[in-house]
């Protein structure tokens, strides 16, 4: 049933009622709908995110853009296509029509090309098929098949496109090399044994058990089929050489341009006494799985590491009703991301729950199910899960003879020192323009959008990532929001109370800011990145 509190947008309503540079929310059937006015222009947009189902009334709209307050997904309000990540489909707009000084919102207007659209069959041999491999060289480098500086989609000269890594990058590089034209051979590759998924559910609803097993794929399976896009999972890469990617099962597939989007790896340690069956790790969808059927018969669990992901996994255990300890050598949880006060807020907010803390001290040895810390102290304990961080995969790209340091570097277009070859995600190390200096990060939407980045520059458009880095973290009913890089500061203001559940906390560097972290403003948060990209324009 239609929503009666709102205005009906079919009847019209005043044109005077809304704003230069405003927006409203109303009706047009079953549907809720947004209305924007840019001058004399006029829009109207779906009201509801198409990634976590945020309401853009709530966020934040500019001349061109209309941003989600959760987590800064960005739409076009001419067309409704989802720009930026972390959502990857459109919302829906309507046609506006002014009557004098009236407005009326009128049909829905076409999509653009959606995500979930089919393109036209690859006119190419599949991945795999018997043939000459594209001009040789060395291992990734030169070769006339890179495709052409500035050429457009559909006259780069591009047969086939490989993708290394089934993860956030390797995903949203292949739906945005479709979604912008590309009907040649692509092929994603993947060392998991699932689809692409939506991680950072893996720590947070999933774990929690509020998050059923069906919403964690990116893409259904149909999806693969209707792109045309070849998802080899469970397969591992072995060598890049003359411009063709080797398998470990032998097969040799040749590429025209390459992205590499291989993740990192959780640091493993050591357990002495610990048994496999009672340590884990968290990085991929069968991870938590099995962290999720651990826990069923569980009674209490050992966190190693107080890291964000370390105290979201403490979090979604907590709210599965076990005893939680969190062990960690630093004396303050996230102090070099956070730094002290917040850092100590946020333990207050997981001990409010019940969350045991053991700082400064590290796990030594399990025996059964005693653990025993390196002060004495001995834990009972059903399972450990270690959070201990984790260290880009660049092995294949440094055999491969990329310039790789701390990451694989790459440009401002995200191309790594050969031609053609393109690294996105956890192994990238990129010349960010906010900080100047050259960064590398581990965020989910960080790894999305320069997956589309990646995509765009392989197609010729030899567009610069500029991307402010994002990252959001969930514990219990609290959300916490992190714009910029700051990976060392002189100060940090602090605007509102933590304890109160309502603060933004400004990092800043001989009197530059570099990064902005929000409790339950939102809305704060997308008007610090709006601010952080005026703010580079025109940087190199």
């Amino acid at each position: 049933m239609a929503d009666t509190s709102k205005p009906d947008l079919t009847r019209g309503m005043p044109f005077h009622d809304l704003p230069d540079g405003g927006k409203i929310l109303g009706t047009v059937g079953e549907d809720e709908v947004i209305v924007l006015r840019r001058g004399d222009a006029l829009f109207a947009c779906g009201a509801y995110c198409t990634h976590y189902h945020g309401a853009l009334m709530d966020g934040l709209a500019t001349d061109e853009t209309l941003r989600c307050p959760l987590h800064h997904a960005c739409f076009s309000i001419r067309t409704g296509e989802a720009l930026r990540a972390p959502a990857l489909d459109p919302i829906q707009c309507w046609r506006v029509e002014r009557v004098g000084d009236t407005i009326f919102v009128r049909e829905k207007r076409p999509p653009p090309l959606a995500a979930s659209e089919s393109v036209s069959a690859p006119a190419v041999k599949p991945a795999g098929a018997s043939g000459s491999a594209p001009a040789g060289g060395p291992p990734v480098s030169t070769g006339a098949s890179a495709p052409a500086r500035g050429a457009a989609a559909g006259q780069s000269g591009l047969r086939s496109v490989i993708i290394v890594g089934g993860g956030a990058a390797g995903l949203a590089a292949a739906e945005m090399l479709r979604r912008e034209g590309y009907a040649g051979e692509l092929t994603l590759i993947s060392a998991d044994d699932s689809p692409p998924c939506d991680r950072p559910n893996l720590s947070k609803d999933f774990l929690a058990g509020t998050a059923p097993e069906e919403w964690m794929p990116l893409r259904p399976p149909e999806f693969y089929t209707q792109q045309h896009i070849n998802l080899l999972l469970n397969t591992r890469v072995s060598s890049l050489e003359n411009r063709r990617v080797k398998l470990e099962n032998g097969q040799e597939l040749p590429f025209d341009a390459l992205l590499l989007a291989t993740g990192a790896d959780p640091v493993r340690l050591e357990v002495p006494g610990a048994s496999a069956s009672s340590v884990f790790y968290l990085r991929s969808f069968a991870d938590s799985r099995a962290i999720v059927a651990k826990a069923a018969a569980a009674r209490s669990a050992i966190v190693v590491g107080a890291s964000f992901i370390g105290l979201e996994v403490a979090a979604s255990l907590r709210e599965r009703s076990l005893e939680v300890h969190v062990v960690a050598p630093e004396n303050v949880p996230m102090l070099r991301t956070l730094g002290a006060e917040a850092g100590r807020w946020v333990q207050s907010l997981h001990e409010s729950h019940g969350v045991k803390f053991h700082l400064a001290k590290t796990l030594q040895r399990m025996d059964g199910q005693r653990a025993t810390l390196s002060d004495g102290t001995v834990l009972e304990a059903d399972f450990v899960v270690l959070g201990v961080g984790v260290r880009p995969s660049v092995s294949l790209a440094s055999s491969a003879g990329l310039a790789v340091d701390r990451g694989v570097l790459v440009n401002e277009y995200l191309e790594t020192s050969a031609p053609g070859v393109y690294a996105a995600g956890d192994i990238a190390r990129w010349p960010d323009p906010h900080t100047g200096e050259r960064i590398r990060v581990e965020h989910w939407v960080v790894a999305e959008r320069q997956g589309q980045a990646a995509a765009r520059n392989i197609l010729g458009r030899r567009e610069k990532f500029t991307a402010v880095p994002f990252f959001w973290c969930q514990y219990y009913d609290v959300a916490l929001r992190y714009l910029g890089h700051a990976e060392q500061w002189d100060s940090i203001n602090v605007d509102g109370s933590l304890e109160e559940r309502d603060c933004t906390l400004t990092y800043l560097r001989g009197g530059k800011r570099l990064a902005v972290a929000t409790v339950q403003r939102d809305l704060q948060n997308l008007q610090a990145e709006v601010a952080f990209e005026a703010a580079s324009t025109g940087a190199r």
